[in-house]
């Protein structure tokens, strides 16, 4: 996919769940709100929508591909003539990418990194960009004790494998997701902030998904709905380190925090 130059993309996320960790609920159900919360991300700054059915937070249960389906193609078939910033579904399953790819959607944004082989067969047949994120375990039991000897060496390790793999199979335009919060303690997550830059190397766009986590409410001491600072200072260390692509709740908020940062890393480029 074509990213914006001199400035860090922003993913506004929209889930259509009832259980995500922050925003679970409101727009289950509900598809005149879930648009017109598309609308107000846009006009606030998204570049991309992240469409979500299934949770992915830690403990979430896996629900079947159908129901998956349901929560999702209502709002794709909505937005797919309605807005032209591009749509992305946040799945690991085949048969729910097949039918988004089909409606509209163009990422496929994968927290399992394509490790299956029918994800990858279905991304190569749409031509379709592929994000691969890095999750040690799975959402139901990743947080319980991960470790690492390494946590960037062995991430850039499972991104040049799912690399390799992607290729091979057809696909071109892949974005890394090192995985902020999936099967990693807080230490873990303040590191590969700290060092994203040495991703940079494999030669294919950032994406952080930083917004609310838990490691933000460890450090402040402040519940999801109040970790909006928290978020915004780990998206403006995630632009300045190289990261193309922020996926966020608060689209506006931090169009505005990159604004200045998105000016002093490329104020050198112009």
């Amino acid at each position: 996919m074509h990213l914006p130059p001199y400035k860090t993309a922003i993913m506004g996320i929209l889930n259509i769940t009832p259980d995500s960790f922050s925003d679970g609920g409101i727009y289950y159900h509900n598809t005149e709100l879930a648009l017109r919360h598309t609308e107000v991300m846009i006009a606030d700054g998204a570049d991309i929508i992240d469409l979500g059915g299934q949770s992915s937070r830690p403990g979430a249960d896996i629900i079947p591909p159908e129901e998956e389906i349901d929560r999702i193609l209502p709002i794709l078939q909505e937005l797919k003539d309605e807005i032209r910033v591009p749509i992305s579904v946040d799945t690991f399953k085949p048969a729910v990418a097949k039918v988004a790819l089909e409606n509209g959607a163009s990422i496929i944004n994968d927290i399992t990194g394509l490790t299956d082989p029918k994800m990858r067969y279905i991304v190569a047949e749409h031509k379709a960009t592929a994000i691969i994120m890095h999750m040690k375990g799975d959402p139901k039991t990743m947080q319980e004790c991960p470790t690492y000897d390494d946590v960037v060496a062995e991430i850039k390790e499972f991104f040049l494998r799912q690399i390799d793999a992607a290729t091979a199979d057809g696909i071109s335009d892949i974005i890394l997701d090192p995985g902020i919060g999936f099967g990693k303690t807080v230490q873990h997550n303040l590191e590969l902030l700290r060092r994203l830059s040495e991703f940079t190397d494999l030669g294919f766009p950032l994406l952080v998904g930083a917004s609310r986590k838990s490691f933000i409410g460890h450090i402040t001491g402040l519940p999801v709905t109040n970790r909006l600072e928290g978020t915004l200072a780990a998206n403006v260390v995630a632009s300045l380190n190289g990261t193309s692509i922020v996926r966020v709740h608060d689209v506006r908020q931090t169009a505005r925090a990159l604004q200045i940062s998105d000016a002093i890393h490329y104020s050198q480029s112009e």
